[in-house]
C-alpha cells in the first residue's frame, strides 16, 4: 500500500542526483519501468468520529496510478461500509451507485499522483444513533480501472481500509493564514489566525507551535511563547513554542493577544509560516487533520545563481587540481523546503586529455550522454554535483577535482553548467542566466 500524505516541510534530504542525471540527459526510463503501472487507493488510515448527532465528518477517497505514459480511465472504486453497522452511517456522493452498505463509485479519469491531486469520492460519515464512545468500525476498499500495459489495472486486494473510532473530546481547528503574494522584502505583514473548538468537550489549555522559514521573522512577540533558532545541516528557521492555559469551550474561538505579524527580511523569496495546535494534558484531538495550517508568502525578489570553473596546467603524468565554484549572489535565498530537491546541479564535462582521479562525494559520475556510469566513481567523462536543498543569499560552494594529465591538449576545455533537478524547469528566481555557465581549461595558451 502506498498512502498519500501531505505534511509541512516534507523532507530535507539529498539524493536528487541519481534521478536527475537521467532527466538531464533526456534519456528514456528503463523499459521495465516504462512498461509497468499500478493502481492505488488514497484513503485515510484511521479517523476519530464524534459521538452524537453532530456534523458529518468527511472521508476523502480517491484513485491514482504510477506511470504517466499510460492513460487510465473508467476507475471503479468499491466501498464496503458493512463494517460500520451500529457505529456510523454513510452519506454517499452522486458518483456512487449504492446497494445496501456497499457502493461502486466511478472515477472517469484516474490521474497520477502530484501536487494538484485531489480525491474523487467524498463520503460523509456520522455516528449512528445510540452509538457510544469507544465503538469501532471500518470501511474497506477495492478498485479496478482501464489502462496500463495489459489494458486493466487492479489495486492490491485487502490492502486499503479506514478504521473509525467513536470519540468525545475537543476538536481544535486552525483558521486564517491566507497566502500573501507580491510581498516586498523589508515589510511587515499581519496574518489573521484563530483557534476554534469544534468538538463536544472543552479544551483545557492548548499549545501553539509556529515555524518560520529563513526569510521570515516574528515581528509580534507573546509572553506565552519561547523563541528559538534552528539550523545546522538543515535550513535555518525560527521556532515559537506557545502554551495557553485558556479553557476553550465547544463552539468558542481564540485569537492571539495581538495580531500575528511577520517581517520579511531583505533576503526573503518563497517563505512559509507553519502553525500547529494541540490540546494539552494528554487529551487526544478528535481530528488532527485540521490542526495545521501554512501561511505562504511569495516575495518579489531574485537570487542570482552563478558558476565558474578554473584554469590549470601541467605536464603529462602530473595531477592538477581543478575547482568548480557555485555562488548565490542574492539578494534572495532559495530553499526547496517542500520537495527537498537540490536547488541546482553543477554539471561538469571533463576536458579532453585528462582523467579524474579524485572527485567530491557530492559529485556523481556520468557517461558523456548523462547516463549512469558503471565503471566506478573515477575516470568518468562527466559529473553531476549536487547542491543542498537550500542556499543562503551569500552561499559559495566549491567542488574540487584532481585531474591527471594523460595528454597535453592546449586549451582543452570542459563545460561547467548549472542545471535544475527537473529538466526544463529553469531557475525562475535567477535574473542573470548568462552566468550559469563556466569552463575548466587545462593548459591554456598564455596571454601575450
Amino acid at each position: 500500500m502506498r498512502p498519500v500524505s501531505a505534511r509541512p516541510f516534507v523532507r530535507f534530504g539529498a539524493g536528487a542526483v541519481a534521478a536527475a542525471g537521467i532527466l538531464l540527459a533526456g534519456l528514456s526510463v528503463p523499459a521495465s519501468a516504462a512498461e509497468s503501472d499500478q493502481l492505488w487507493i488514497s484513503a485515510p488510515y484511521e479517523m476519530n468520529l464524534q459521538t452524537g448527532a453532530g456534523a458529518a465528518a468527511p472521508v476523502e477517497v480517491g484513485l491514482y496510478h504510477d506511470n504517466d505514459t499510460f492513460t487510465v480511465t473508467d476507475g471503479r472504486l468499491t466501498v464496503d461500509a458493512s463494517g460500520l453497522a451500529g457505529v456510523a452511517d454513510v452519506t454517499w456522493p452522486g458518483n456512487c451507485a449504492v446497494t445496501g452498505t456497499t457502493a461502486v463509485c466511478t472515477v472517469t479519469e484516474v490521474p497520477v499522483i502530484g501536487p494538484d491531486y485531489s480525491p474523487q469520492v467524498l463520503l460523509e460519515v456520522r455516528a449512528a444513533d445510540g452509538a457510544e464512545a469507544g465503538a469501532q468500525g471500518r470501511i474497506t476498499y477495492a478498485a479496478t480501472a482501464t489502462g496500463g500495459p495489459d489494458g486493466m489495472l487492479e489495486a492490491p486486494l485487502d490492502s486499503f481500509e479506514t478504521a473509525l473510532t467513536l470519540s468525545s473530546g475537543p476538536d481544535l481547528v486552525l483558521e486564517g493564514l491566507d497566502p500573501v503574494e507580491g510581498a516586498t522584502p523589508g515589510t511587515v505583514h499581519t496574518a489573521a489566525l484563530t483557534v476554534s473548538n469544534e468538538g463536544q468537550e472543552p479544551a483545557r489549555g492548548f499549545t501553539l507551535g509556529m515555524t518560520a522559514t529563513y526569510g521570515l521573522g516574528f515581528d509580534s512577540r507573546y509572553d506565552a511563547c519561547t523563541y528559538t533558532q534552528t539550523g545546522g545541516d538543515y535550513a535555518p528557521m525560527s521556532r515559537a513554542e506557545c502554551a495557553f492555559d485558556r479553557v476553550l469551550q465547544p463552539g468558542e474561538s481564540f485569537a492571539l493577544p495581538q495580531p500575528l505579524r511577520v517581517a520579511l527580511a531583505d533576503h526573503a523569496l518563497r517563505e512559509r509560516l507553519d502553525v500547529d495546535v494541540q490540546p494539552v494534558g494528554g487529551v487526544v484531538d478528535l481530528d488532527d487533520g485540521n490542526n495545521y495550517r501554512s501561511l505562504e508568502v511569495d516575495a518579489v525578489n531574485t537570487a542570482d545563481f552563478a558558476v565558474r570553473g578554473s584554469r590549470v596546467g601541467g605536464a603529462v603524468g602530473e595531477t592538477v587540481k581543478a575547482s568548480l565554484t557555485f555562488r548565490n549572489k542574492g539578494p534572495g535565498w532559495v530553499g526547496n523546503l517542500g520537495s527537498g530537491d537540490s536547488v541546482a546541479l553543477v554539471d561538469f564535462t571533463v576536458p579532453e586529455g585528462v582523467t579524474v582521479t579524485r572527485a567530491p562525494a557530492a559529485c556523481d559520475p556520468r557517461t558523456s550522454a548523462g547516463g549512469s556510469y558503471q565503471q566506478g566513481r573515477l575516470g568518468a567523462p562527466r559529473y553531476l554535483c549536487e547542491m543542498p536543498y537550500w542556499v543562503l543569499e551569500d552561499t559559495v560552494r566549491t567542488f574540487r577535482f584532481d585531474l591527471r594529465i594523460d595528454t597535453v591538449v592546449p586549451d582543452a576545455r570542459g563545460q561547467v553548467a548549472l542545471r535544475p533537478v527537473i529538466t526544463g524547469a529553469g531557475f525562475p528566481h535567477d535574473p542573470k542566466p548568462g552566468n550559469n555557465t563556466g569552463w575548466v581549461t587545462v593548459n591554456p595558451t598564455p596571454v601575450a
